[in-house]
């Protein structure tokens, strides 16, 4: 699976090598061909012109012989003379440029012997002739063997010179072929090349680019939080293995942050019974006794006979400084964990907090039901620590609290009219209830622009299973 991937990009790599160096290969292949074709059709052309020359030193042989014995002048002999010497050399030149040539090379053979038995067996023998003795020499006769002689010759030459048209025709026509055959390779093998780099391309953004840059937005997306953020692990090779990786990686991120927020929901869980375990214990236990030593004290004042009133009064101040300690006892017992929140729900609770704040207070409660028992400590804990934060620090001379039900969630919100700016990280002792809601799945978020108050709000999900009852009728303690 892991060559998978490896082996589709080596085999497109290699369809695209081979249909390149096939294309360079024809390519090659009849620029040689050209080259070689372009060598031969020169040396045809200088068999043509070779063939020419040596046909013109011919006619200069049969015109000088002619006027020679026509004049008797030797002004005529000239030209023959300087054919004569240049013939050998021209036959021998033509003889070299057809030996490639059987047919034609023993066609420029013949051309020589003619030639050579021309001058040797008539020509030079008929002018020594007629240098001795003019008259001894018969001109007409001469005249008529001399043309019957180089016509016979010309026939050779055009013999030579139509064969090798011929063959220079041949080579144009497959030089022409050669040429049409590099302009299809090159057409051929650049479309092919095109269509390969296409699909290549298009794979790569298929296979590749795409799975690649949707596992990188679903990373920015659980980065984000959205833990269930996956990609679908159909890809090949190597992109295969990264999908299933970054599946499996959110998979246990996701996995962990379950088992971190259970394992906060249980840690503020137990802290909220021992709070209220601590409370319970305060309010069944010291504070009754308390209660109990108070009323003694009060009684045993009562009974204290008139005439010793030091007496009466030091027992009407311990009374009434253990009043100041129990009410201080039961002040610190709320804050612990009230009461009233276990015994009344949220609503009398808030309104209790309402009630004790320093500043004026609205609140407006429609939560017709019991919520969960988290839910609610943590409502009341947001409100109080909101209370306490307006109270020290906003100079605010109103506070709202409105608390509803909506969707399966619980909305609160606390706004003030103080003069805002404030800042939630610095000592405000939200950072704490921040931890408290986000282990129940919750948000919180604080708007406090300067001189336009703080407004603190809070969405929390509403656990159905724990609605237990509906919010009695009773008065607000």
């Amino acid at each position: 699976m892991r060559r998978g991937l490896t082996r589709r990009t080596m085999v497109a790599s290699g369809l695209l090598a081979v249909t390149i160096g096939a294309t360079f290969a024809v390519l090659l292949s009849s620029v040689a061909d050209l080259r070689g074709m372009e060598h031969r059709a020169q040396q045809s052309e200088d068999v043509l012109v070779a063939t020419n020359r040596l046909e013109r030193l011919v006619v200069d042989l049969e015109t000088g012989q002619r006027g020679f014995l026509l004049t008797g002048s030797d002004q005529y002999l000239q030209p023959w003379l300087a054919a004569r010497t240049a013939f050998p050399q021209q036959a021998t030149t033509l003889e070299q440029l057809v030996a490639g040539n059987a047919e034609q090379h023993a066609r420029a053979e013949r051309l020589t012997q003619a030639g050579t038995s021309y001058l040797k067996d008539y020509s030079e023998p008929l002018i020594a002739a007629a240098h001795r003795d003019r008259t001894s020499v018969n001109v007409v006769a001469a005249t008529a063997e001399d043309k019957q002689r180089v016509d016979a010759m010309r026939t050779q030459f055009d013999q030579l010179l139509a064969v090798e048209d011929q063959l220079a025709m041949a080579r144009q026509h497959k030089a022409d072929d050669v040429a049409r055959r590099a302009i299809v390779a090159a057409a051929a093998g650049l479309t092919g090349s095109v269509l390969l780099v296409a699909l290549f391309t298009w794979y790569l953004n298929w296979r590749i680019l795409r799975p690649v840059r949707r596992t990188a937005a679903m990373a920015g997306r659980l980065a984000a939080g959205d833990l269930g953020a996956r990609v679908p692990d159909r890809g090949v090779g190597e992109i295969g293995v990264l999908q299933r990786s970054f599946n499996t990686m959110a998979a246990a991120v996701e996995q962990g942050r379950r088992e971190l927020a259970g394992s906060r929901v249980r840690i503020v869980a137990a802290a909220d019974r021992a709070r209220q375990r601590i409370e319970r214990d305060l309010h069944d236990g010291t504070q009754q006794r308390l209660v109990s030593i108070a009323l003694q004290l009060r009684a045993g004042e009562a009974v204290v006979p008139p005439e010793q009133p030091e007496m009466r009064a030091q027992l009407a101040n311990a009374a009434d400084e253990l009043t100041t300690a129990l009410d201080e006892l039961r002040e610190l017992s709320r804050g612990i964990h009230p009461a009233i929140l276990t015994e009344g729900g949220l609503g009398p609770a808030l309104k209790a907090l309402a009630r004790r704040s320093p500043i004026p207070s609205e609140v407006a409660v429609d939560v017709p039901v019991r919520l969960a028992g988290p839910v609610e400590v943590c409502a009341y804990y947001v409100v109080s620590e909101a209370l306490a934060n307006a109270a020290k620090h906003s100079g605010a001379s109103e506070v709202w609290i409105d608390a509803r039900v909506s969707a399966g969630r619980l909305h609160l919100s606390v706004r003030d009219d103080g003069r805002g700016g404030a800042v939630p990280d610095r000592g405000s002792g939200l950072t704490g209830l921040a931890d408290r809601v986000e282990a129940l799945d919750g948000t919180i978020s604080v708007t406090s622009p300067v001189g336009a108050g703080t407004t603190l709000l809070v969405d929390l999900p509403i656990d159905t299973d724990h609605q237990v009852r509906p919010t009695p009728s009773r008065p607000d303690a």
